[in-house]
């Protein structure tokens, strides 16, 4: 192997792995914007549960 073909040859390792690189940064934004969906969506659900206690509240007490 000359070094025209050393040179390619290193060239081509390190493109591989800033490819690995860029795929695994890109697979944990991913989980990390999954992860802020799932919160985001859990705490709406219990913002809702909590407004819809209060309007039950509400009405219990204005029949009464």
């Amino acid at each position: 192997m000359n070094s025209s073909e050393k040179m390619s040859y290193n060239a081509g390792v390190a493109k591989g792995q800033v490819q690995e690189k860029t795929n695994n940064m890109i697979d944990k934004a991913s989980d990390a914007a999954q992860s802020a969906k799932e919160s985001v969506q859990e705490t709406g659900q219990q913002i809702k549960a909590k407004a819809e206690g209060a309007c039950e509240a509400v009405k219990e007490k204005m029949n009464n």
